[in-house]
């Protein structure tokens, strides 16, 4: 009788546990897609504010280029300042028309977004506004610089007159300079020879035991050197004598090492200036 009653109580215990997991799924079910719709406004609200931060951020740097070109237009000569406002200018139109599309994509999103598109909507209207009166800004600061560059182009032409008088008399100064160092060049020029008795006279130098008396004599072959720097001659003989007049007491002529003549030079202003020609025969 016992086992008739408890069989009852226990299937309606059962019924009533199954009932409440019923619930309880449900519950968990309607929880998951609140989040899930939560999370999905989240991630568009952010993707919104993303792109309405993005331009802000392209008007922060349009101001920044425009007071870059402020700047520089105070000298606008300058052709440094002149790259700087054109370089400026293009990056502002980029920026602008980044920021053109930025609110396009904007107004479409608020089409199908389930925020709040009246607060959104507000919030696209004010960036239009800014874009606008960026846009007015830019369009002043072209016409300025391109009323400037009428009078940069004035003053370009009188810099360019000055800059050719300038290249004139800097190439003029440039020639005068090298006919001043040719002529102080050949001033301080002389021109020496060594060799046998035979050499001498076969190059005309030496003639009936004189020494360039004849003007036929072979120019060639004598060396140039700069009185100035070239102050010793190796002869590379053991025996030499110097047959042109050149004063005492200027020179000393003495054996090196090897036992093969040397001539010094320790007075080159004395010693040239009696002739600029050297003679030395050597064995």
């Amino acid at each position: 009788m016992k086992k008739l009653i408890l069989l009852p109580l226990c299937l309606l215990a059962l019924a009533a546990c199954n009932d409440s997991k019923k619930a309880e799924e449900r519950a968990q079910h309607e929880r998951d897609s609140l989040m899930q719709v939560i999370d999905e406004k989240e991630m568009e609200l952010n993707d919104i504010m993303g792109s309405i931060n993005e331009v802000q951020e392209g008007f922060r740097l349009i101001n920044e280029a425009e007071g870059r070109i402020t700047v520089a237009n105070g000298n606008p000569e300058a052709t440094s300042s002149r790259e700087v406002i054109r370089e400026n200018l293009a990056f502002i139109q980029q920026t602008m028309q980044q920021n053109r599309d930025k609110i396009a994509q904007l107004r479409e999103k608020l089409k199908t977004t389930s925020v709040n598109v009246e607060k959104l909507t507000k919030t696209i209207e004010n960036l239009t506004a800014q874009l606008d009166e960026q846009n007015r800004r830019v369009q002043e600061l072209e016409a300025q610089l391109a009323e400037k560059d009428i009078q940069i182009a004035e003053q370009g032409e009188q810099i360019n007159a000055l800059n050719e008088n300038v290249s004139n008399l800097t190439a003029d100064n440039q020639q005068k300079q090298e006919t001043i160092q040719a002529q102080d060049k050949d001033l301080h020029s002389a021109w020496f020879v060594f060799g046998t008795k035979a050499e001498l006279k076969e190059q005309k130098i030496l003639q009936k035991g004189d020494v360039l008396k004849a003007s036929d004599f072979n120019r060639d072959y004598f060396t140039k050197i700069d009185t100035r720097i070239d102050k010793e001659i190796k002869l590379y003989s053991k025996s030499a004598e110097i047959l042109t007049n050149h004063p005492s007491g200027t020179y000393t002529l003495a054996k090196d090492a090897k036992g093969q003549y040397v001539l010094k030079i320790t007075d080159p202003a004395k010693f040239w200036s009696a002739s600029k020609y050297l003679v030395i025969q050597v064995k």
